[in-house]
C-alpha cells in the first residue's frame, strides 16, 4: 500500500510542478551580476520579508534570518548554541541569579557610525520590553525589575525573580540607536552587514559593514533576491542566477547545475498539520488522536524528502537537545484500525470533510499536505488542499484564524524552551490553534518561574508529554534542510536555530 500511495502521490506531484510555471516573484532576469569577481553572492529566498524592519516587529522567520546578519544584541549565539559576548565584552550573573552585570565593549558602531552607549543600550531594552511581538521576549523583559547604567561602560539588569533561560533572551534584545526613527524601512544595528536598499517582493541588498567590531565579513555584498514561485526558484538555479539557496526540495538537488554541490542538515523547526481545535470536528480530542494515527510520518518522509528529516512527537525539534524528549517521537505509530475506533467513539465513523491551507511557496508543505490528503482516505476522511499566497496566509491562517487545518514549521525565535511552547497556553496571543488546556497552562507557568535549570527542563518535558497525548495538532517532523550551494563559496554554517550567517562565507582563494 504505501508504494502504490508514493507513486500515486509522486504523479500528482510531478504534474503540479509541470503546470506551476508562471512568471512569479523573482523571475526577473537570469544575468548574474555578482560573484568570486566582485566578491558578493546572490542567495535565493522563497518569501519577501516583513512589511517592517524593525528588529522587535518582526514576524516571520524569513525575515529573522536575514535580519540575524544586520542586528546584535549584548551576547549573540554561535553555530553549537553556546551564547558568546557581543556588544558586550564580558559579563557576570550574581550568586542569587537576580542581578545581570554587562560590560559595553570598547569602540562598536552603529551602521549609520555613531558610537553604541550605554543610552542606546538602556533605549532598547526598554523600547524591546513594550514593543516586541515575539510574546516570549515579552514575557521574559516583564520580568526584569530594572536596566540601569550605573556608568558609561556598565549595564545591569535586576530581575523580579531569577530565570534559568534570561542570558538566551538577552541576545534576542537587539541594540539599536536611541535617536534613529527610521527601523521600520531602513534598519540600523551593529552587525557584520548593513542594511543598503530594499525592493517589494523583488530583492534586498546588504553590504559588509567596513567598521564592525569583530571579525569582520569576507564578502563585501549580499543580494537576497525574492522567488515565491517555486519553479523560478530552479529556473535561477539552473540558469546561474543564484549562487546560494538555503532551502530547496530534495527533488531540486537533483537538478542541480555541474558547479553546485548541496548541503545537509536539519531546519530546526517542527512541522506539523496544524488544526484549529475551535472548529468541528478538530474540538474533539478523540478526533485529533485518530489523525495522528491515520497519518504515516515514515511515509510522508519517504515520499516527500526520500526519507531525511527526523520524525518528532511534539512541538520540539532534535537540535534543542536539551529539551528534546526522544521517547515521544513513538506517541502514535500508523494504525488505520486505532484511527477509526477513535472516530467511531467521537461520532465520526464515516469520516468528515475538511481543507488543509497551505502556503504556495512553500513547495515541501504543500506536498506534505498532498500525501496527508491520500492517507486520510483509509479511514474515510476526505481532504482538499487549498493554497495561498504567503502574506494571505499570515493574515487569515496566523493572525485570523481562519482556516480548519494547514501544514507549516514552526522555530523558535530564540534558543528558549519557550519560543517553542508559550504558543500553546491558552491565552497566549500566538496561539493560533485555540488549544485549551488547564494542565499545560499550570506546568508551563510552573516551567517558567523555575529557577533551577534541571527543574525547568523537567518542566518543559512534561510540557511536551501533554502536547503529544492530548494531541493539538499532527506533530510531524524536522524537515531536512537542502543548501544549494555554488562550487567555490566557502564557510557556510548551520544553526541549532533558524538563522543565515553570512559573514562566515567566502570565495574560495
Amino acid at each position: 500500500m504505501k508504494r502504490i500511495l508514493s507513486l500515486a502521490v509522486a504523479l500528482v506531484m510531478v504534474c503540479t510542478a509541470l503546470t506551476a510555471c508562471g512568471g512569479g516573484s523573482g523571475s526577473q532576469g537570469n544575468t548574474n551580476s555578482t560573484g568570486k569577481d566582485s566578491n558578493s553572492i546572490t542567495v535565493g529566498i522563497p518569501q519577501d520579508l516583513d512589511s517592517s524592519l524593525d528588529p522587535y516587529q518582526l514576524t516571520a522567520a524569513g525575515t529573522r534570518e536575514v535580519l540575524f546578519n544586520v542586528f546584535e544584541g549584548l551576547v549573540k549565539p554561535d553555530s553549537k548554541g553556546e551564547f558568546y559576548d557581543a556588544l558586550a565584552s564580558e559579563h557576570s550573573i550574581s550568586d542569587d541569579g537576580l542581578t545581570y552585570t554587562f560590560t559595553l565593549r570598547d569602540g562598536v558602531k552603529f551602521h549609520n557610525g555613531d558610537t553604541v552607549t550605554t543610552e542606546d543600550v538602556l533605549y532598547s531594552f526598554k523600547t524591546c520590553a513594550a514593543t516586541t511581538v515575539d510574546t516570549s521576549l515579552k514575557a521574559a523583559l516583564s520580568n526584569v525589575e530594572e536596566v540601569t547604567a550605573p556608568d558609561d561602560k556598565t549595564i545591569q539588569i535586576v530581575l523580579k525573580k531569577a530565570s534559568a533561560e534570561f542570558i538566551n533572551f538577552v541576545a534576542n534584545v537587539y541594540i539599536v540607536p536611541s535617536d534613529y526613527k527610521d527601523q521600520a524601512t531602513n534598519p540600523v544595528g551593529t552587525g557584520p552587514f548593513k542594511f543598503v536598499s530594499r525592493a517589494v517582493q523583488e530583492n534586498v541588498v546588504l553590504e559588509k559593514f567596513a567598521d564592525y567590531w569583530g571579525t569582520p565579513a569576507k564578502l563585501d555584498k549580499i543580494t537576497l533576491r525574492i522567488y515565491e514561485d517555486s519553479t523560478a526558484m530552479v529556473t535561477a538555479l539552473q540558469s546561474g542566477s543564484i549562487d546560494l539557496c538555503p532551502r530547496i526540495t530534495v527533488e531540486n538537488t537533483k537538478i542541480l547545475p555541474a558547479d553546485f554541490q548541496v548541503q545537509e542538515g536539519l531546519s530546526n523547526l517542527v512541522q506539523a498539520l496544524y488544526l484549529n481545535n475551535d472548529v468541528e470536528p478538530f474540538n474533539n480530542e478523540k478526533v485529533r488522536q485518530a489523525l495522528c494515527y491515520a497519518i504515516d510520518v515514515d511515509a510522508i518522509m519517504d515520499v516527500v524528502n526520500e526519507g531525511k528529516g527526523h520524525r518528532v512527537g511534539s512541538a520540539m525539534y532534535p537540535n534543542f537537545i536539551r529539551y528534546y524528549d526522544e521517547s515521544l517521537e513513538n506517541t502514535y505509530t500508523y494504525d488505520v484500525k486505532k484511527a477509526k475506533k477513535l472516530l467511531k467513539e467521537a461520532g465520526y465513523e464515516n469520516g468528515f470533510t475538511f481543507t488543509i491551507t497551505a502556503p504556495s511557496n512553500y513547495t515541501v508543505h504543500v506536498d506534505t499536505a498532498t500525501v496527508i490528503l491520500e492517507q486520510l482516505k483509509e479511514v474515510g476522511i476526505t481532504a482538499k488542499i487549498k493554497e495561498i499566497e504567503w502574506n494571505t496566509w499570515i493574515n487569515d491562517v496566523y493572525l485570523g484564524e481562519k482556516y480548519e487545518a494547514t501544514v507549516v514549521g514552526f522555530d523558535a525565535a530564540n534558543l528558549t524552551a519557550a519560543a517553542m511552547l508559550e504558543r500553546y497556553q491558552s491565552k497566549a496571543d500566538k496561539n493560533m490553534f485555540n488549544y485549551k488546556n488547564k494542565e499545560y497552562d499550570k506546568t508551563y507557568k510552573e516551567a517558567i518561574a523555575a529557577t533551577d535549570e534541571e527543574e525547568a527542563t523537567a518542566l518543559f518535558k512534561k510540557c511536551e508529554k501533554i502536547l503529544a497525548d492530548t494531541a493539538p495538532n499532527v506533530f510531524l517532523m524536522d524537515l531536512p534542510l537542502f543548501v544549494a550551494v555554488r562550487d567555490g563559496l566557502e564557510g557556510y554554517e548551520f544553526y541549532p536555530l533558524y538563522v543565515q550567517d553570512f559573514s562566515t562565507l567566502s570565495w574560495a582563494e
